[in-house]
């Protein structure tokens, strides 16, 4: 049987045609500058029918062994069909008979009241259940969008396809980060002040629920250093429901930015090669055209909010998501372009947002955000937390980070991000947690006076938790004369003292104007 007959002809072949290409083939693919083939999976196709080819199409492809961020669509002529192609294995139905075995209902045997009528009820319902899962896998294969908002208007924001208050399903799990840390023991890592603004975009968390780190082990060094190269996410899911990006390029004010991944705006918009977007209202166009006329009547010059803080030319902008409903679902659409696992685009009233820009003369531009929920059982102080790419590896993460610590420090409460953390988020909190409390370890140090984890909690408003948890990634905690002690070692040291040696931007407490907002219980209750 040949491979153009066949979709699956055998495991792996050498050689084929394009027709024989399906989802879930593994092969070689074009990439890179200076290209070179790399092992890559198919994991969706779609047509772009050509004048001269009517059945052109598409292919979605994951570079085996690389960041999900290089996951793109590519062309037929970038396929290798020439070398090995290895095809998924055909998966056996499972076959499920009425009034047998366990799919009977527990206990029931042949001939007993109910058993063979409970037998079809429960293959019918697996039927029923497999059917809604294909249906739901072929929609996250197609890439598909929830009904389109108005193209064009302001605040035209799609209504995703699943709405509703997808929060956390647990309290403090998830390692790692602002999707909020599910973290149960910090492999060991150490932190170095000097790599902090390189790795620092301040990207967490995301809202949709994530595994308990305790429930998957431990992870040596090496470990968790490969699964944040090959992953960009804290969350290890392989069934996530949106695998395959739907815009590859969007431009706001004058930065032209690659997207990481998928984001529920208007399916028109997939095919096209860049949208653009509004700077200051977040609103989102097909064309250039659009854009411009639209800007001629959008009044906005800064986020839609209340400013409370301004030093320099950084302000922190405060907006209650149910009262600026539009910009802040449009603020999580594109905050979703580049951030795997957050699942929230939809209902944003339980939040409140802070949204960081840098002012010039034509107005605040957006650098970043973290939301918080407006009553969180856990004393989260972010919920969300990203800084845009363009502005990455400046310093602007570990602002936003010390912005909310700052206000938690205002509202004398404990914070701590939700989690897990993606990938840069992770490294960002880890990197700013360990600058912060090295330093006032070694100016406690001066005066001879010694601190307790929970010492250390108060004056920095981090949690408990986290504060240990960054003692043990710079193995700072030894067993002294029966009891642990902080110990430092040199190398910490030396990072510490050549971080504190660099220019960073700081939050100035002094330029915070802000008081706690306190929702009363009839006002949560509508949340």
């Amino acid at each position: 049987m040949s491979a153009a007959s066949s979709p699956f002809p055998s495991t792996v072949v050498t050689g084929g045609t394009i027709g024989s290409i399906v989802i879930g083939c593994k092969l070689q693919v074009l990439h890179g500058n200076p290209p070179e083939y790399r092992k890559a999976e198919i994991l969706s196709i779609r047509p772009t029918p050509t004048p001269e080819d009517a059945t052109r199409s598409e292919y979605y492809v994951h570079y085996s062994d690389y960041n999900k961020r290089l996951d793109e669509w590519v062309a037929p002529e970038r396929l290798n069909l020439l070398g090995e192609i290895e095809y998924p294995k055909l998966k056996k139905p499972k076959t499920v008979l009425a009034g047998i075995g366990k799919e009977t209902g527990k206990g029931s045997e042949p001939g007993t009241p109910g058993s063979t009528a409970n037998g079809g009820r429960v293959a019918k319902n697996n039927r029923k259940s497999n059917l809604s899962k294909a249906a739901t896998a072929g929609k996250a294969g197609d890439a598909a969008s929830p009904a389109p908002g108005t193209p064009g208007t302001p605040g035209g924001a799609a209504t995703p396809s699943v709405a509703g208050n997808k929060r956390k399903a647990s309290a403090m799990d998830e390692a790692g980060g602002s999707s909020q840390e599910k973290e149960g023991q910090v492999p060991m890592i150490k932190v170095s002040g000097e790599d902090e603004d390189e790795d620092d975009d301040g990207q967490g968390g995301d809202d949709t629920p994530g595994q308990d780190e305790n429930s998957t082990g431990e992870y040596s060094k090496e470990r968790e250093i490969e699964k944040l190269r090959t992953s960009g996410s804290m969350t290890q899911d392989p069934h996530e429901v949106a695998r395959v990006k739907n815009l590859n390029l969007i431009q706001i004010g004058k930065h032209e930015v690659e997207t990481w991944y998928f984001s529920p705006y208007p399916v028109e918009y997939a095919h096209l090669p860049i949208i653009y977007i509004c700077e200051f209202c977040l609103s989102y166009f097909p064309a250039v055209k659009q854009l411009s006329r639209h800007r001629t009547k959008c009044s906005l010059q800064h986020p839609p909010g209340n400013e409370i803080y301004r030093k320099d030319n950084i302000s922190f902008f405060e907006i209650d998501g149910r009262k600026q409903k539009v910009y802040c679902r449009n603020l999580c659409l594109l905050s979703k372009l580049f951030l795997d696992h957050k699942a929230l685009y939809y209902d944003v009233d339980p939040f409140l947002f802070y949204v960081m820009t840098v002012r010039d003369e034509d107005g605040a531009h957006l650098i970043g955000y973290f939301s918080k929920e407006k009553e969180s059982s856990e004393q989260y102080n972010v919920a969300c937390i990203l800084t845009l790419p363009q502005y990455q590896r400046m310093g602007y993460g570990r602002l936003l980070i010390a912005f909310s610590y700052e206000l938690s420090k205002v509202e004398k409460r404990l914070g701590s991000p939700e989690k897990p953390l993606s990938d840069l988020g992770l490294l960002s909190y880890r990197a700013f947690w360990s600058e912060a409390i090295v330093s006032l370890l070694l100016e406690q140090h001066k005066t001879g006076v010694e601190l307790s984890i929970d010492d250390i909690a108060n004056r920095t408003a981090f949690q408990p938790t986290d504060v240990l948890h960054t003692l043990q990634t710079l193995n700072a905690l030894k067993y002294y004369h029966g009891q642990y002690v902080i110990v430092l070692s040199e190398t910490v040291i030396k990072n510490a003292e050549r971080a504190m040696k660099k220019t960073r931007r700081e939050i100035d407490p002094r330029a915070l104007v802000w008081k706690p907002i306190h929702f009363t219980a009839t006002q949560l209750r509508f949340l």
